[in-house]
């Protein structure tokens, strides 16, 4: 489907013909929605992307967004918008995002094929 507009790419997942270079399962997604809601204005969606930085060169990121950048792919997950920059989309390709909440400790998770280490405290990997 072609476009003559400047706006980003919207694709959707799951169960689209398109597949999204990430994968949000449901409790992430439920996760986001819910602490999305207690915000006052409650943000457009969800930026996740990866920045420089931690003790083995990279970390995820994920910050709430009211638009989407011009560089941004922009994906819907049951109707939440997740905007990922196209630099972190080369190294999120295949990564799924969960929320776990253990007798550990509770947060998102990120498991990413792409990794080749992690440092010793596990919030930062090189690729």
């Amino acid at each position: 489907m072609a476009s003559t507009t400047t706006t980003t790419n919207v694709e959707t997942a799951p169960g689209s013909t398109k597949t999204a270079p990430l994968i949000l399962t449901p409790n992430a997604i439920a996760k986001v929605k819910e602490i999305m809601a207690q915000q006052n204005p409650v943000p457009a969606g969800l930026r996740v992307g990866v920045v420089g930085g931690g003790c083995s060169g990279f970390s995820y990121s994920m910050a709430f967004e009211n638009t989407a950048g011009m560089m941004d792919k922009t994906f819907n997950f049951d109707s939440l918008k997740v905007y990922v920059d196209a630099t972190s989309l080369m190294y999120l390709n295949g990564c799924v995002v969960d929320y776990v909440d253990t007798l550990e400790g509770s947060g998102f998770k990120f498991e990413n094929p792409n990794v080749k280490s992690t440092c010793g405290c596990g919030s930062s990997f090189n690729v």
